[in-house]
């Protein structure tokens, strides 16, 4: 349902509290229409983007938040006009569900990672993960968390999927922009860092296994285009810097 336009009847206005919830309510809630049709069962939905009281609202699904406890789902819905990523999403509908176990999905995600390196034998070697819900190899990299800056986030994510710490070089930066089974946006900006550390210890939930290679070794094993892009403007930039030799 991601990226699909519906309408929601306000149940609950924004700044109305409930006995029942035992909460005031931070956004406009309410029941989407004909959420019967649907094969999930959504309880309801919260409106973003919309500061001020309404009855009624047509809009776009922006998230989808699943509840550990239940079969049930509410929906994020917010104006067209509007892009609200994973963080915007978390922090606004915290009033609501933070007592609850629950994870969401995203139609906006925002994610920093690095390219790592390190000299192993006196070689520079690159590290690739493979992460348990994809196929391919890539970089370490994550979930932008409320209250970080995006160096932050990649030091933070590296450090929890792989155990590693990392330098960030300040001067280098990429972004890449792709589509997640033709739904989910994703904007990802990646560093590169090197690192001391001799032990790799990968997070078993999240990553499938990782490998340091040479580059060109490296470059064969990634199957995204944005991904080699990334890594050859690394590359270039250690060649640059003289801390690779050609």
């Amino acid at each position: 349902m991601l990226g699909k336009y519906v309408r929601i009847k306000v149940t609950h206005p924004i700044h109305s509290y409930s006995n029942e919830q035992g909460f005031t309510y931070e956004l406009n809630y309410g029941e989407v229409e004909g959420a019967k049709q649907y094969t999930a069962p959504v309880k309801g939905a919260f409106i973003m983007g919309i500061n001020h009281p309404v009855r009624s609202f047509d809009g776009r699904v922006i998230g989808i938040v699943h509840y550990t406890d239940c079969n049930e789902i509410d929906w994020i819905v917010a104006p067209k006009s509007t892009r609200f990523i994973n963080i915007d999403i978390i922090s606004a509908i915290d009033f609501a569900v933070k007592d609850r176990e629950h994870t969401i999905d995203c139609l906006y995600e925002r994610s920093c990672g690095a390219v790592v390196y390190r000299n192993i034998g006196g070689m520079i070697r690159f590290l690739l993960i493979k992460n348990r819900r994809s196929a391919h190899w890539g970089f370490p990299k994550g979930h932008v968390e409320f209250g970080e800056t995006d160096h932050q986030t990649a030091y933070r994510e590296v450090l929890e999927e792989t155990g590693i710490h990392i330098n960030i070089h300040p001067d280098f930066i990429t972004k890449s922009q792709y589509t997640i089974q033709g739904k989910v946006e994703k904007n990802v900006t990646i560093y590169l860092a090197s690192t001391n550390d001799t032990q790799t210890i990968i997070q078993k939930e999240e990553i499938e296994d990782y490998i340091w290679l040479g580059y060109d070794k490296a470059l064969t094993k990634l199957r995204f285009e944005n991904d080699k892009s990334i890594l050859l403007k690394a590359y270039n930039y250690l060649v640059k810097n003289k801390i690779i030799t050609e």
